[in-house]
């Protein structure tokens, strides 16, 4: 199986996996004052970028 194929797999699975976190962590906070919310939300929708950074640049390297 090639790297490209490994790393969406990887990919879908993982970010599946996050959106479900964060939707079942995000019940938490529902009902928080709106600062509380914020405080989650923020960090909840840019965390996910430095994985996926990791996975694309891993998918492309080449070996050698």
């Amino acid at each position: 199986m090639s790297r490209p194929a490994i790393a969406f797999l990887i990919g879908t699975l993982g970010f599946f996996a996050y959106i479900v976190a964060v939707m079942i962590l995000g019940d938490l906070v529902v009902h928080r004052h709106w600062l509380i919310q914020l405080l989650f939300y923020v960090p909840a929708g840019i965390l996910w970028v430095w994985p996926a950074k990791w996975l694309m640049f891993w998918a492309a390297r080449k070996d050698g």
